[in-house]
């Protein structure tokens, strides 16, 4: 009978043991979950603020593209009615070139310089009012006179690319016979004659490419 009590208190002292050792063992397995929990908030935290800082990082990007984008569109206009201009010329059409003139003076007036460094910026102020003072006068006088506005002009778009650039190559070409030598710009190499049109059509040449 004595061994019997004996075995029956052991057992039940066992049991105690196992079940605080279960009990210690989940409160251990509920801590790490805790723990392995909150390292990962952490890290999800600082990976949002990693994210965070990328997003800032490519929207900026994104705007310097987009005020890139708008400085290449307002230099490739300039060029664009520029060369509009010096076809009417090689034509000898006056309403065609005074055309061209307004049309260049427009976009000069629009031309966005605020994102160029402050000493770019004072530059192509400079240029700009210079040039568009020669759109105007092309705009609404006769062709010689045209043609001796359009020699300045073509010396302002000649500076202003030099700081704006430009994606097309282009071609300064050389005439020495106009006002004692006059140069201008061409998408092509083949010479063209703005100053004199058909009558010395292919006077001139090529004095050195623009990338």
């Amino acid at each position: 009978m004595k061994n019997v009590k004996t075995t029956t208190i052991l057992a039940m002292a066992f049991i105690s043991l196992t079940v605080m050792s279960c009990k210690d063992s989940k409160k251990e397995q509920v801590n790490e979950e805790s723990h392995t929990e909150m390292n990962h908030d952490n890290s999800d935290g600082h990976h949002d603020n990693d994210t965070s800082e990328m997003n800032h990082d490519n929207m900026n990007a994104s705007k310097d593209m987009m005020d890139s984008n708008a400085q290449d569109s307002d230099a490739k206009q300039v060029v664009a009615d520029y060369m509009a201009l010096k076809d009417a010329l090689v034509e000898t059409n006056k309403d065609k070139a005074a055309k061209a003139g307004k049309k260049l003076e427009s976009t000069l007036s629009g031309f966005n310089v605020s994102n160029y460094t402050s000493e770019q910026q004072k530059e192509l102020k400079d240029i700009i009012d210079d040039a568009k003072e020669h759109a105007k006068h092309i705009a609404k006088s006769p062709i010689a006179h045209q043609r001796e506005h359009f020699k300045i002009l073509s010396k302002d778009v000649v500076d202003m690319i030099a700081i704006t650039g430009t994606e097309t190559t282009l071609y300064q070409q050389f005439c020495p016979m106009y006002d004692k030598g006059s140069a201008w710009l061409s998408m092509s190499k083949d010479i063209k004659n703005p100053y004199y049109g058909s009558k010395m059509l292919n006077c001139g040449k090529v004095q050195k490419e623009i990338n």
